[in-house]
């Protein structure tokens, strides 16, 4: 039986961490919990949930020391899902407070425009329209229902990382997906079987890079003995 992948949900006191700790255990995964920065590079597969404020998100990384850590995590490969203000925080800048982001992706993150019959924030249950494939959203229907709680909503500067958009007075980045980051403005936690599709198909991806970190030092041993 193969060895449980090593997924991190990090803690900075801006997670729904329960939620999101309870949907992973609902597929077999029991995670690590964890805000120590030290034990990002040996997790399998990390995860950053978030809800609130972007100011105090980006003020509570940087006390615990992740900026650079989840940085570095986010260059090294491995998978990396970020959960509604844990796709915010991967832009550039935020107009939430006029302030820094992680700077992982360009992009910027805009408010929504009030107006009638459009209520901020953006909550309840919306559709999500995938343009471009990822194996996170493997056995995801068109126009699929996610739950939303936002105010706000990432806006990259490049249309090649929008993975699937939501209409909410204008059509915006609702997935964005980039080699190995994956990021999705709704909940899957909150969305019923369809979310907990993507947090299967995330631990699939996790199972696949354990594998691969196993293999690794074999494959690198094998090559030495045939040279």
């Amino acid at each position: 039986m193969a060895e449980e992948p090593k997924i991190i949900v990090i803690d900075y006191d801006s997670g729904n961490l329960r939620s999101v700790t309870k949907a992973l255990e609902s597929q077999g995964i029991s995670p690590a919990v964890t805000g120590d920065p030290g034990r990002l590079a040996l997790a399998n597969a990390v995860i950053l949930p978030g809800v609130g404020s972007a100011p105090q998100a980006m003020a509570a990384l940087q006390e615990r020391g992740l900026i650079q850590p989840i940085k570095d995590y986010a260059a090294s490969g491995k998978p990396f899902l970020g959960v509604c203000l844990g796709l915010q925080l991967l832009m550039d800048h935020t107009e939430e407070g006029d302030g820094p982001c992680l700077g992982i992706v360009p992009g910027e993150v805009k408010r929504f425009e009030s107006s009638e019959g459009m209520k901020v924030p953006h909550m309840g249950w919306n559709s999500v329209e995938v343009r471009s494939p990822h194996p996170a959203l493997e056995g995801i229907g068109q126009s699929s229902h996610f739950y939303f709680v936002h105010s706000y909503y990432a806006a990259p500067a490049e249309e090649g990382v929008v993975a699937a958009t939501t209409n909410y007075g204008l059509n915006y980045c609702s997935v964005l997906a980039r080699g190995n980051l994956v990021a999705t403005q709704f909940h899957p936690e909150k969305s019923g079987p369809v979310g907990l599709r993507i947090y299967r198909n995330f631990i699939d991806l996790a199972r696949t890079e354990a594998q691969r970190s196993l293999d690794g030092p074999v494959d690198a041993q094998a090559a030495a003995h045939r040279d």
